[in-house]
């Protein structure tokens, strides 16, 4: 049996402060096929990019293992390592922080190219150009900064550079949150195409649950370093179980306005708990609408409860499947 591209098991990255400890990320487990995108989704600070960066190495877990095609990457050598590199690659929030502005458009995009060694001369050169008309640009632009660029502009700048390699897999890291709306539209449709094209696989870290469904096949809701819920895209949506989940896609604003008006709103009125003192029990519990005394004190487990369908919620068989329209 051929094992995922990406498999995450319990991974946990903890971050020390004197004598207190930040879990950033607390015993996750994932799971990504080839060609295939995960969507990873939850409020800013609950681990998502801490996450990303993992999976890729660039922070090292405290715990638990990521497998790349059956790998552990903790026992790669350094000469497997690089060649994981190769095959991938990151997509930054911030595409004007993530280029050297002293840099050409080209020689950021050839950057990956001549650290791997894969192009030289003319062939570096005929690449470059190839990459940015695969992304929407000219081949005039290489010799541009990046302060001469919008902020899409950039964006796809940060694209080609990330494809330069060919990798098999891409940590798209919040690539539209900076962008204008009339932009985000563009770029989203230009990572479907290039994954239809290239067969890339994506895991796409984001708050926006419009954009995940547009692009996931299947999605995992984060909430304070867990994973509280994990399902197809579509049975995510008509059947969310977690209340988490429930409240995030009741905050998605309806175009029509007479649905936008009648339908339930799922207000949170606490705040996120501090990650260095998470609550013992369920870590929601403290903003949860509908928690009991055992939320308080048993985290639960990560259970089945539909197909392909887990959440990590005490009752979530017991509740009725809320409405979204």
């Amino acid at each position: 049996m051929t094992p995922p591209l990406i498999s995450i098991e319990g991974l946990r990255v903890h971050f020390t402060s004197g004598k207190r400890c930040l879990k950033a990320v607390d015993g996750i487990s994932l799971s990504l096929e080839e060609g295939e995108t995960l969507g990873l989704v939850g409020e800013s600070g609950c681990g998502k990019s801490t996450t990303g960066k993992a999976v890729l190495r660039l922070e090292h877990p405290t715990g638990g293992r990521v497998l790349f095609r059956g790998r552990d990457l903790a026992k790669m050598s350094s000469k497997e390592l690089s060649a994981f590199r190769r095959e991938s690659q990151i997509i930054f929030q911030d595409p004007y922080a993530s280029l050297n502005p002293r840099m050409t458009a080209g020689d950021i995009i050839a950057e990956p190219l001549d650290i791997h060694r894969l192009e030289r001369g003319a062939a570096r050169l005929v690449r470059i150009h190839e990459l940015l008309q695969l992304v929407g640009l000219s081949p005039h632009h290489a010799s541009r900064f990046p302060h001469e660029f919008s902020g899409g502009q950039r964006q796809r700048i940060g694209i080609a550079r990330a494809l330069a390699v060919r990798p098999r897999f891409i940590v798209c890291d919040e690539p539209i949150s900076a962008l204008d709306v009339s932009v985000q539209a563009q770029i989203i449709n230009l990572l479907k195409a290039l994954q239809e094209e290239m067969g890339i696989a994506y895991l796409f870290i984001t708050h926006d649950l419009r954009v995940v469904k547009y692009l996931s096949k299947n999605i995992a809701v984060m909430y304070l370093g867990h994973i509280v819920e994990c399902a197809p895209t579509e049975e995510l949506y008509k059947n969310p179980s977690h209340p988490y989940t429930q409240a995030l896609l009741a905050a998605i604003p309806l175009p029509d306005p007479v649905q936008e008006r009648r339908r339930t709103r799922i207000v949170l009125n606490e705040e996120v708990p501090s990650a260095f003192s998470p609550p013992p029990g369920c870590v929601f519990c403290t903003r949860c609408p509908l928690a009991q005394p055992i939320c308080h004190t048993e985290r639960p487990a990560m259970r089945q409860v539909g197909p392909q369908h887990f959440a990590a919620c005490h009752f979530s068989k017991l509740r009725t499947p809320m409405s979204l329209t």
